[in-house]
């Protein structure tokens, strides 16, 4: 892709929301405001969230 461009329009340009991706350049993310030029390298990477969430109580077990 030809730049300088705004991350915001890369990832417009490849149908991607920007709330659904990190974007990585030089093992720093780098926002959607910011300009990546002709020769940068960027990974784009799935957003994945979780987490211990609420868990449910432990249940002892007996015996049997």
């Amino acid at each position: 892709m030809k730049g300088p461009r705004q991350v915001r329009a890369v990832l417009g340009e490849l149908k991607l929301l920007p709330e659904t991706v990190l974007v990585i350049r030089n093992d720093a993310l780098v926002t959607e405001d910011e300009l990546v030029a002709d020769d940068d390298t960027i990974e784009i990477r799935p957003v994945i969230s979780g987490g211990a969430g609420r868990q449910s109580p432990r249940v002892p077990r007996r015996a049997v």
